[in-house]
């Protein structure tokens, strides 16, 4: 892991990966699925999609870009779609809004030995690289958004002894991603993790006991399976973790703070810096930034990626004051909570809606710290 960066995000204004589809890419992946575009035609459309949404990154003053996870379904579709060993079932949570709406999703299960048969995310660095200037990111989803969805029977029968050893051969296919990722000129990965920010909400604690695990254990579990993940990394790979609420379209899958797990999944997990959700009350505070070691850093996700309402510039600058009452303000930086459409659909935003809020967050970070580039 690098310590170039002495405890800061790389740059002050980041985004969290997951951009909207323009109407035209939507389509394009109806029309494809159903038979009535041809493969060449798809990835025409696609990657015109791709060079345009690069653009407006840096239209927006962004220093670090990503193809806004345009080539997949959702955020983890390409892991399972690439890796060997993985099928799709039902999840045993919903998303849910403030209403009380609920929506089902689906999620992987296990079915044979997790292998990295082919690149995953190559071919997404390669694009990237040719059509921006600005230094690219990939993200990729934790190993344990790959079990915690589907419960404790995620892993069909004689197929591995215990989660143990599934996320061994996992971990290994992580690391096999990033180091080909670095060989092909990434130096800035992050990790989309949302289990451990669920074990934070009671109701998930408790219909966790209900199945029959111990939340404080699986706690422990995805800590060490994300770190398996970036071990044996090169010292200048920088790797940031994203701790996700669940995003789909809008609703989410938990609420609370990260107090019941912040000591100890600050001072262990081996990452550069963290990108932590704050957009609404049920973020809980910034009191847990308190437990964050001096070696890393804090992307702020203050700017809602939910809803079309456009955060004003005080209310971020007083929110920035309020985080640096724990940990020294040289040591965050800005951005939205999350993705604007881990998946196809997207989030109920415009784009018109999007390019104001990452304008914004470039805003602030300009004056707070004076730039929205590279923090050091």
């Amino acid at each position: 892991m690098s310590q170039e960066l002495a405890g800061r995000p790389p740059f002050r204004t980041d985004h969290i990966g997951s951009l909207l589809r323009p109407a035209s890419l939507r389509a394009a992946f109806k029309r494809h699925g159903a038979g009535g575009m041809t493969d060449a035609e798809f990835n025409a459309t696609l990657d015109q999609c791709i060079r345009d949404v690069l653009r407006m990154q840096e239209d927006c003053g962004l220093a670090v870009v990503n193809d806004g996870e345009f080539r997949r379904g959702s955020y983890w579709s390409r892991f399972v779609e690439r890796m060997e060993g993985f099928r799709i079932g039902p999840a045993v949570f919903k998303f849910h809004d403030e209403t009380g709406r609920e929506a089902a999703f689906t999620a992987p299960y296990v079915k044979g030995t997790l292998r990295r048969v082919q690149p995953i995310a190559l071919d997404e660095l390669q694009f990237i690289a040719l059509n921006t200037k600005q230094t690219p990111k990939i993200t990729l989803p934790s190993a344990p958004t790959m079990q915690f969805y589907s419960g404790p029977q995620c892993i069909d029968n004689g197929v591995y002894a215990d989660r143990e050893a599934m996320f061994a051969d996992l971990g290994r296919a992580f690391q096999e991603e990033i180091r080909a990722l670095h060989a092909g000129g990434l130096r800035y990965v992050q990790i989309d993790e949302v289990p451990l920010a669920m074990l934070c909400d009671n109701k998930i604690r408790q219909q966790v006991r209900a199945m029959g695990d111990d939340p404080d254990r699986l706690v422990d579990l995805y800590i060490d399976a994300l770190n398996q993940s970036v071990a044996n990394l090169p010292a200048d790979m920088v790797v940031g973790m994203h701790m996700c609420r669940g995003n789909l379209k809008g609703t989410f899958l938990s609420e609370g703070g990260l107090d019941p797990i912040a000591e100890k999944m600050f001072a262990r997990l081996n990452v550069n810096h963290f990108l932590l959700e704050y957009d609404s009350p049920r973020a809980g505070d910034f009191a847990s930034l308190r437990f964050v070691p001096k070696t890393k850093g804090v992307v702020l996700g203050l700017v809602s990626s939910k809803v079309p309402a456009l955060e004003s510039m005080g209310t971020l600058r007083r929110r920035i004051d309020e985080a640096a009452k724990f940990i020294d303000p040289d040591r965050l930086a800005i951005s939205p909570q999350c993705g604007f459409a881990s998946t196809v659909a997207g989030n109920p935003v415009t784009e018109a809606d999007q390019r104001a809020k990452l304008r914004r967050s470039v805003e602030a970070a300009q004056s707070m710290w004076g730039t929205a580039g590279a923090s050091a």
